[in-house]
């Protein structure tokens, strides 16, 4: 595996994740009792926006960048707002927090944590990151095959974070659609969100049109193109496919939504809420 997520750490396919991510620990957190979160592709942790990766690519000028100006009405985006502040205290944009350090910002004591991260160097730093944190636990590993290795988990609510980076392009769908066939065999009560990236929309409807035959009661899509889907070689856009996702988060995302793709996207950007099912 080359890819390494510093290069893009803050884009607008971070931004719509971590957004959703939120949503739903935050969510998960309307009831007493503790939950679990696994995030299977989970990265370092933490990333500094002023290292050589990111100035290379400079996409966090274009997705958290702008996202930190901007005057938020939906609540989710407000949210997001102050967990990015959190890790700025001087108000200066230099650190971006990874889906693992956002998530256990939002736990609370009896929530627990468990992350898998398949290069070996990215482990390290984060396992560094939560050296101190009971709540957290760490594995080098292959993401996909936490699914089977650590579901159900304890706490037996709660949340599965997928954000593979799709070195394989298509055929990396195949694996997370038997992925979840098995995550949801092995938890069906789970929530379960899935990030994707979207080049061309139209290269992603066999995809859709499997998800939507797997076995959760409600699968909800939330998307977010920055700009026209026409381009097979950028990254024009992002997808988060959430299994079970719990209530109210879709009208969470529908106030977001519109607001994002005005404020990060380009002429001829657009968002889409959708639900492939519901009960």
């Amino acid at each position: 595996m080359n890819y390494r997520h510093a290069f893009h750490a803050g884009n607008h396919a971070d931004v719509l994740k971590h957004i959703v991510l939120l949503a739903l620990i935050d969510a998960l957190k309307r009831k007493d009792t503790p939950f679990s979160v696994l995030d299977t592709h989970a990265g370092r942790g933490r990333y500094s926006l002023h290292d050589d990766a990111a100035q290379r690519t400079g996409e966090a000028e274009g997705g958290v960048g702008r996202v930190l100006g901007m005057p938020a009405k939906a609540a989710a985006i407000t949210r997001y707002q102050q967990a990015i502040g959190a890790c700025n205290s001087d108000g200066h944009l230099r650190i971006y927090p990874g889906s693992p350090l956002l998530a256990a910002m939002a736990m609370r004591e009896n929530d627990r944590l468990s992350c898998r991260e398949a290069q070996a160097d990215e482990a390290r730093a984060l396992a560094s990151l939560f050296a101190h944190d009971r709540r957290v636990h760490v594995q080098h590993g292959d993401g996909w095959a936490a699914i089977k290795a650590l579901l159900p988990p304890t706490p037996r609510r709660g949340l599965v974070l997928i954000d593979p980076p799709y070195e394989a392009q298509l055929a990396e769908f195949d694996t997370a659609l038997t992925t979840l066939t098995e995550g949801l065999r092995r938890w069906p009560q789970g929530v379960f969100a899935l990030w994707y990236p979207i080049k061309r929309r139209r290269d992603l409807q066999p995809f859709l049109r499997a998800a939507a035959k797997l076995s959760a009661k409600n699968i909800l899509l939330a998307e977010l193109l920055v700009r026209p889907d026409d381009s097979p070689l950028r990254l024009n856009g992002s997808g988060m496919l959430l299994l079970n996702p719990p209530w109210q988060v879709d009208a969470e995302l529908a106030a977001a939504l519109p607001e994002l793709a005005h404020v990060l996207g380009e002429a001829g950007a657009s968002q889409r809420l959708e639900w492939l099912r519901r009960e």
